[in-house]
């Protein structure tokens, strides 16, 4: 038997790898970017803190409260509002002046610049034969530009990109490390200038989600990092919770200020961000959104018509008007008919986007193995590499893939505000004659050589401009161009590339329908919108925001039908394949992001299958070196507080039943609190006091290999009393296994801050003392140091009596959530999800702590994980 087992092992040496591969936890991998063999797949980091949305009632909070009455509860929310309508104003400003004005203004200086060098080179060496010094002369300009743009990422890693899936990750409970810095803004507004003006396939409408997020979340706090200098006395707002509000209240802003669109901004907040929202939350952001759009719209249509309040440009990207021609009496934007068309785009759209974003996702992981690692210049010079590819492909399909088409006398866009007026004589700049002779103009040059935003009109409402193999040629370019653009290190945003690389896809479905199936009462300016939709649908997954969105850009509600079921088949195609454009780029950062809910079967785990059992607690009157210890030991960011339940050990030795069910929950915790007490011994020997008895030294039995054996004996013993310890004791190490293994009855969580806080402010007493002279610290006091606390290792406590005491029963949070061991754990994803916790402590019938349930216990693969275990056991 013994040799078939080896043979089987030995024959089926890959079958039984894979198989001890799933077995396997994220706890037993690497777990800081290590993926998985079989998928290829990053596991969630632990090195992602997470927002605490639950507020600490506490003394200091109650102390507040108590002197709130009605008057300055009311005022309170007032100056909550007035940041609300600030945050939304300065978004709008920013817009103008960060990129609907300056922005604007730069990029289209660069681009006349730029293409008016070249055309004129383009014209004079068409004669004289010298088209490469043209090549080269586009490339100087886009190359220039792109390094400018790659360098400011190299200040701000974090500006890299549209900032959408870190705004996610934000508002989904997540602190992404410096996305919301004041640095982090300036390097993307100044970034994104560059990189539209150096010809990459990138927008500058989706970094305006970031923006605004930037802003709601600085403007509140009064200070900056990147200004250290400039601090205000402003106590207000100092918690996750309202920092969180604000963010949230500032994306929806940005949306709102990008497409003129504050309702479908405060959908985007809603789906793609928030984990928790109430209706209080949801007039703040409408009214923001709505505050940033009309700034934005005000001097807009002040600065580029002079006529200040008629409020004529809602949004930095308008799709214009749809309306048929007055001569054609048989048209219309859409019919009943043309429904089952948009479901076969919609369908077509998805798979097109499932196809983005898995090639997306390869790439972005080649630059994770191969780019990254690498000195910092690698990734500057793939920015450039991808310029140079993107300059020579768009110049040599203008040259040679182009169509000379003939130009009519007048031909104009449908919306009065982005007239294009054509004549021999005034060739206009969305009109490009590269290439063509006169009377002529080049249908590809028109699409590559000119703004985004302009070939997208073209594409909405200008008709039978481009050829069906021009828009063919012109999509599949743009398309792979454009997904190995995104993710190299220069600001960009998505939502403008798709629209246009979706638009030229339904452009090219009505030309083909006109053409060769005769259905020539079709408007093409729809189905370039519904191919837009459909293509950005299958990328991003976005579904009830998106289509409000684009329903405000085209000021016409009667789409809303045909966008949504483009949208929903888009996205549901889509799934069936793989995620949204975001939410890839989220799991490739390794962040625990949560979703909205879990699959039915994890209806089979428990709280107790699920949560951590290996607590390291305080007591509520702990010494000073313990305190120490715990802090320099562990990188835990709460601590259960907990008194020792002694009468409930006597009744677990009686076999009571209550205690009895409760030992399976204290089985993988008994070796651990020996090691956390040898974790503090260890400590101490780095503490800078002679009173501290060096123990690091001191031998340490082993701990039983069969924890079982241990807890037998343990329930055959009878009851012996405990070592006479005081409250204001901490735990010993010399205690023996018996003695540490003790019902630990829950009172309360405390937060790492809140004890270095106690720390650094000398809150103590000492044991010849009362608890009650321990000096009282306020709310204001409390949260000073708010976002960023000390770091213990950074503290010198030399000044501290180790053997003080700290009571930190004042300060603690008394009251958080909990669950029983015995909460499925759906219930537990809804509590944990929607209240915006950051801990959510285990607590038994009887009171006493048995583990803690935090993000990374919540996680899609730590999930699957434990129900495969949970499949193994049975």
């Amino acid at each position: 038997m013994a040799g078939c087992r080896g043979s089987l092992c030995c024959c089926c040496r890959w079958c039984c790898c894979c198989g001890e591969r799933e077995t396997r936890t994220p706890e037993e991998l690497t777990i800081l970017g290590e993926t998985q063999e079989e998928e290829d797949e990053i596991l969630p980091r632990k090195d992602y803190e997470s927002l605490d949305y639950d507020r600490c009632i506490n003394d200091p909070y109650l102390e507040v409260l108590e002197t709130m009455d009605n008057k300055k509860g009311r005022r309170y929310e007032a100056v909550k509002w007035m940041m609300v309508f600030a945050i939304g104003v300065c978004t709008g400003l920013v817009s103008r002046r960060g990129r609907g004005s300056l922005c604007d203004f730069f990029v289209r200086l660069f681009s006349q610049l730029k293409f008016g060098v070249v055309q004129t080179s383009v014209e004079e060496c068409s004669q004289k034969g010298c088209l490469a010094l043209s090549l080269l002369e586009l490339l100087g300009f886009n190359l220039t530009f792109v390094f400018l743009a790659s360098l400011l990422v190299l200040i701000e890693p974090v500006a890299a990109g549209s900032g959408i899936p870190e705004i996610k990750c934000y508002l989904n409970g997540v602190k992404v490390p410096g996305i919301v810095r004041l640095r982090t803004l300036l390097c993307k507004v100044f970034g994104v200038l560059f990189s539209v003006a150096g010809g990459l396939f990138v927008g500058k409408e989706g970094p305006m989600i970031h923006s605004g997020a930037v802003v709601g979340a600085g403007l509140p706090q009064f200070q900056s990092i990147s200004l250290r200098k400039i601090q205000f006395n402003f106590p207000y707002f100092r918690s996750d919770r309202d920092k969180r509000d604000f963010v949230s209240a500032g994306a929806a802003a940005g949306v709102a200020a990008a497409f003129g669109a504050p309702i479908g901004g405060t959908l985007f907040s809603l789906e793609e961000g928030s984990s928790f929202w109430n209706q209080g939350l949801t007039w703040k952001v409408l009214f923001c959104s709505m505050a940033a759009t009309f700034t934005l719209n005000f001097f807009r249509s002040g600065i580029q018509f002079g006529s200040w309040g008629s409020f004529q440009l809602p949004g930095l990207l308008n799709f214009g008007e749809f309306k048929c021609s007055d001569s054609d009496k048989k048209c219309h934007l859409w019919t009943a008919m043309d429904l089952g068309f948009f479901v076969v785009m919609g369908v077509i759209g998805g798979l097109l986007g499932a196809t983005f974003n898995c090639l997306n996702k390869r790439l972005a992981k080649y630059r994770m193995r191969n780019v990254h690692p690498k000195p910092k210049l690698v990734r500057v010079l793939e920015s450039l590499l991808v310029s140079l590819v993107t300059t020579v492909v768009v110049f040599m399909a203008s040259m040679v893939l182009g169509e000379c088409r003939q130009m009519s006398s007048s031909s104009q866009i449908g919306n009065d505000s982005f007239q294009l007026q054509v004549t021999s004589e005034d060739v206009n700049s969305s009109i490009k004659t590269f290439f063509c002779p006169n009377e002529t103009y080049n249908d590809m040059a028109t699409l590559f050589f000119n703004p985004q935003e302009f070939a997208i009109l073209q594409l909405f409402h200008q008709d039978g401009t481009f050829s069906p193999v021009t828009l063919a040629l012109f999509f599949a370019l743009y398309f792979l161009l454009a997904c190995w653009t995104y993710g190299t290190s220069v600001p960009s945003g998505l939502f403008v590339p798709s629209l246009l690389c979706g638009a030229a896809f339904g452009r090219l479905v009505a030309n083909v329908l006109k053409s060769y199936i005769g259905l020539g009462h079709i408007y093409s300016g729809t189905f370039a919108l519904i191919g837009a939709a459909a293509f950005l649908g299958g990328v991003v997954r976005m579904t009830i925001s998106l289509t409000v969105i684009l329903i405000e850009s085209t000021n016409e509600i009667t789409y809303g039908l045909p966008i949504m079921i483009t949208l929903m088949v888009a996205k549901w195609t889509g799934d069936f394949f793989n995620k949204g454009i975001y939410d890839i780029h989220v799991g490739l950062r390794g962040v625990p992001l949560l979703e909205w809910e879990t699959e039915v079967e994890m209806d089979k785990l428990r709280a107790s299958d699920i949560m951590e059992p290996n607590l390291t607690y305080v007591y509520p009157h702990t010494r000073i070196q313990s305190l120490v210890s715990i802090l320099r030991t562990t990188v835990h960011h709460a601590f259960p507080v907990v008194t020792e339940n002694r009468g409930n050990e006597k009744e677990f030795m009686k076999g009571n039943q209550l205690i009895s069910n409760n030992i399976k929950f204290k089985k993988s915790s008994i070796v651990t609190r020996a090691g956390e007490q040898r974790r503090r011994s260890q400590s101490m020997k780095s503490y800078p006091s002679s009173e501290l008895r060096n123990v690091c030294d001191e031998h340490v039995p082993e701990e039983p290999a069969e924890k079982e054996d241990l807890l037998q004996q343990m329930l055959e013993r009878r009851y012996t009393p405990y070592p006479n310890l005081y409250p204001d004791q901490s735990p010993s190490e010399d205690w023996t296994m018996e003695e540490r293994f003790r019902p630990l009855t829950f009172h309360g969580l405390i937060l790492r801050s809140q004890l270095v806080t106690l720390l650094v402010r000398g809150v103590c007493y000492s044991e010849s003392q009362s608890s009650a002279s321990q000096p009282r610290l306020s709310y204001a006091e409390m949260a000073e140091d708010y976002p960023r606390y000390p770091d213990i290792h950074d503290l010198d406590l030399t000044l501290l009596n180790p053997r003080m005491i700290v009571d930190v029963t004042p300060y603690m949070n008394p009251s958080p959530f909990t669950v029983s061991p015995n909460t499925h754990v759906s219930q537990v994803f809804n509590l944990f999800r929607t209240m915006g916790l950051r801990h959510l402590p285990v607590v038994n019938a009887v009171g006493e702590i048995v583990g803690i349930i935090t993000r990374h216990n919540l996680t899609f693969e730590f999930l699957h994980a434990r129900l495969r275990q949970h499949y193994q056991t049975i």
